[in-house]
């Protein structure tokens, strides 16, 4: 990833320097004009801004965290993947040293770094995003969320939620139709349409949860409960793995026991917003 992000500011035009633990990952960098820095200290005095993108926030810490690394002036992007404890952190010791801060998420695989396919999410003081945005542009579709520290990486996580959810619950239909013999680029297209549909309930959903109302507009949880209860059903006589839609029916349940079931959907957000014991 790294190699990737250097590579989008050089292809933009912009003076990069790169420093790597392994000097020869670099080569190409260097052959297309990138500046080879000796040391991590080296590669934060070449400018104002510099991004890191390692491991995990330990790594971060060990490297800049050393006597000989100056951070004062610094202006320091944080693209490592972490959670938004870790991140609210390292904004308190980076600005201790003297740094300014952002901390960031990349939503995209190498490759797409560059291209507006690249979703780059930053979070922290909305003036340090703004003098850097033109530069950060290079990268991909870049966006600032709010001065919070955490909330790129709450984002994150979230995005990720999203996804697997996404895709476990088209992997649990598509095991279900394979049953019948339709695989699984017959089904997609179909998928696809619910999944889009889906997502347009989004915004309403949305006002409801934001407003803490949850009339039942198209249908009661208690009716939704029913149809989960068939998806269960249908699962086990056909061979399927139900464990997915157990889940889902098992938060129903406890939000109908508590009396929400003639709400809409969106009230399980109590459920979602509440740790288990268990």
């Amino acid at each position: 990833m790294g190699q990737a992000l250097a590579g989008a500011f050089l292809k933009a035009g912009h003076p990069t320097t790169v420093w790597n633990r392994t000097a020869s990952k670099a080569d190409q960098l260097v052959a297309d004009g990138a500046r080879l820095a000796p040391t991590v200290g080296d590669a934060l005095e070449a400018g104002s801004l510099a991004l890191v993108c390692v491991t995990d926030y330990q790594a971060v810490h060990k490297l800049l965290g050393a006597s000989d690394v100056a951070l004062e002036g610094t202006t320091l992007i944080n693209l490592t993947s972490g959670d938004s404890a870790q991140a609210r952190e390292a904004a308190q010791w980076a600005e201790r040293r003297g740094a300014r801060y952002l901390d960031g998420a990349i939503m995209a695989i190498p490759s797409a770094i560059g291209t507006a396919e690249a979703v780059i999410l930053h979070s922290g003081p909305q003036s340090d995003f703004e003098a850097y945005k033109p530069a950060l542009d290079a990268l991909g579709t870049v966006t600032y969320l709010g001065a919070d520290h955490g909330l790129a990486s709450l984002y994150d996580v979230a995005g990720l939620a999203m996804m697997w959810s996404v895709l476990n619950a088209w992997l649990q239909g598509t095991a279900l139709l394979r049953t019948a013999g339709v695989d699984a680029a017959t089904y997609a297209p179909f998928a696809r349409q619910i999944a889009a549909g889906v997502a347009e309930w989004l915004p309403g959903y949305a006002e409801q949860i934001d407003s803490g109302s949850f009339p039942a507009e198209v249908s009661a949880l208690e009716t939704d409960a029913r149809a989960m209860a068939h998806l269960i059903e249908e699962s086990e006589a056909v061979g399927v793995n139900a464990e997915l839609p157990k889940l889902i029916k098992a938060m129903a349940d406890r939000s109908i026991a508590a009396g929400h079931g003639g709400e809409q959907y969106p009230v399980l957000i109590e459920e979602f917003g509440k740790p288990r014991n268990d």
